[in-house]
């Protein structure tokens, strides 16, 4: 059973920086401190990536997955589904939605929905989706507010 968490956070750059940060998948083992590996392996005719394979190393959680992308005209929403299934993974959806502050500011909300090859107390589920959402944001919030800083 999957069940679909939010967070939010603001980030101090406008959207079209922190989507150009999201959309810059091959660089995410540089900020990203579970993913070992990004591989964009089809990209979409305007030359955004449509399916990103991806290698995850977050200690107790090791999987390697392929996610679809799909993306807003004015890439205000970037969305994903898992193809196939995955080790760890029966199915996964998510999406970024970037909303404009008009202050020079993006808010960012994250919306996850992970549905496990393997069993988890619905406790510990929810609590491991918080923390990996909670590093995501944080972690992508670092990067577009400075950029030359790593992990």
């Amino acid at each position: 059973m999957a069940d679909s968490s939010t967070q939010s956070i603001v980030i101090d750059a406008p959207p079209p920086q922190v989507a150009a940060a999201i959309c810059d998948f091959a660089r995410y083992p540089e900020w990203t401190e579970a993913l070992k590996s990004v591989e964009v392996i089809e990209e979409y005719e305007d030359g955004y990536a449509s399916q990103v394979r991806f290698v995850l190393d977050a200690g107790v959680l090791v999987d390697e997955y392929t996610l679809a992308y799909e993306y807003a005209e004015d890439i205000s929403r970037i969305e994903w589904r898992l193809v196939g299934s995955s080790k760890m993974q029966k199915r996964q959806t998510g999406s970024y939605d970037l909303d404009d502050n008009g202050d020079g500011t993006t808010t960012v909300t994250y919306t996850l929905e992970v549905e496990l090859s393997v069993g988890m107390l619905g406790m510990f589920r929810r609590k491991a989706e918080k923390m990996i959402m909670d590093t995501a944001l944080k972690q992508l919030k670092r990067r577009v507010e400075r950029p030359g800083e790593g992990s």
